[in-house]
């Protein structure tokens, strides 16, 4: 366990070295110049309670990611949520290098940046009242970055209940796994060196809290609540770091049976019914459709693939007449007023909305009227290609 001294030297608020033995009612340190790295939707939640909090800090900055050009010819600019924030508050905001091999070079702006080269953690080199914090920043911050400050000023907001669930999508593979509870942590960050073991997100844990999952929540529920925990529980770590009452615990090692969290590919969205159970779609949908449309790769006979949305598991009186088909089958319920598919397990999938490649999106009804029309409906159902094929 790491107990964080209740006033660092050189930074008391009284200087009678007497008083600082008595503990934090006499000595208490001066509020922090934070810099704060983060993105999206989650950064910014976990930002705003920061923000409020103005008894932890007394100067803030942002670093995020530049502006870049997106969709169709890079007619649409797309800005950081974060940076949008923090220009709305007036929070000074630094944009990091779009390269990786860049950003690895890129160093703060002032008050951060050194004034000579720091190849560790040196207190007699670092700004005691500066901390570095990161929530859903993207990057992985290289030494010569992290160095700049304290090696215990440097907080982490990572919403999974580690060490389970490392990586840049806890959120997505807790959901797509199905797990019933989950939580965020405040925890310190640390050089990655994987030749020596040392990974992502392994640092000790100053804060946690848990949270249930329930049945049907999606990936936006679950990052709101946990960003609202997580800014909390921030905001608490820090106010214990100024009284000196912050301690860190180390996580639990790692197992093969920990679940890791790696980014989410375009693989993790290809719906293959022959495999899947409608349950495990359904919850593939709740956790990663806000990113990426789930895809039926090679749906129809002429190669095109069809992306479904709207997806849950059917109760037992509309699967009765499926039960005898094979995964890929699919008709349409009009007492449902969805596309029905037989899953892997004999379980059933809803669709309200397909679209087929390189068309609009339709609602059941209007897909299924449209196959029709091109003769691939055959014995008043359709067959989605597969392994039954």
């Amino acid at each position: 366990m790491l107990k964080l001294p209740v006033c660092p030297v050189g930074r008391s608020s009284n200087p009678d070295p007497s008083s600082r033995e008595r503990g934090s009612e006499t000595c208490v340190r001066k509020p922090f110049t934070i810099l704060f790295c983060g993105r999206d939707a989650f950064s910014c939640m976990v930002f705003r309670h920061l923000y409020d909090a103005k008894d932890v800090w007394q100067g803030l900055h942002i670093a995020t990611n530049p502006d870049v050009r997106g969709g169709r010819n890079g007619s649409r600019l797309d800005i950081a949520p974060l940076k949008i924030l923090g220009e709305t508050l007036g929070v000074p905001v630094h944009t990091i290098p779009k390269e990786k091999a860049a950003f690895k070079r890129w160093l703060p702006p002032p008050p951060f940046s050194p004034s000579n080269s720091i190849t560790t953690h040196d207190t007699a080199l670092q700004d005691l009242s500066h901390i570095l914090v990161t929530a859903s920043f993207g990057r992985i911050l290289p030494s010569s970055f992290l160095r700049l400050f304290l090696e215990t000023q440097c907080l982490n907001v990572h919403p999974s209940l580690l060490p389970a669930y490392r990586g840049p999508a806890p959120i997505q593979r807790a959901l797509m796994a199905g797990e019933s509870e989950t939580g965020v942590c405040v925890i310190q960050m640390g050089e990655v060196r994987r030749k020596e073991g040392k990974l992502v997100d392994q640092g000790g844990t100053w804060a946690i809290e848990k949270m249930a999952i329930s049945a049907d929540a999606n990936f936006t529920d679950i990052q709101s609540n946990l960003a609202e925990s997580g800014g909390k529980l921030l905001v608490q770590v820090l106010r214990d770091m100024l009284s000196g009452k912050a301690q860190c615990i180390s996580q639990a090692p790692l197992s093969a049976e920990t679940p890791y969290a790696p980014a989410i590919t375009a693989m993790d969205s290809t719906v293959a019914f022959y495999m899947q159970t409608a349950t495990t779609i359904a919850r593939l949908e709740r956790a990663i459709g806000h990113q990426r449309a789930l895809t039926v790769l090679c749906a129809l006979p002429d190669g095109r693939s069809v992306s479904i949305a709207g997806l849950h598991a059917v109760s037992s009186d509309l699967t009765f007449q499926m039960s005898d088909m094979h995964p890929g089958t699919a008709l349409y319920s009009p007492k449902a007023n969805a596309l029905l598919v037989a899953c892997a397990g004999g379980e059933v999938l809803s669709i309200d909305r397909l679209q087929t490649q390189d068309r609009a999106t339709l609602r059941a009804k209007d897909w299924w009227n449209g196959v029709k029309g091109m003769g691939l409906i055959k014995d008043r159902v359709f067959r989605f290609a597969g392994r039954f094929r």
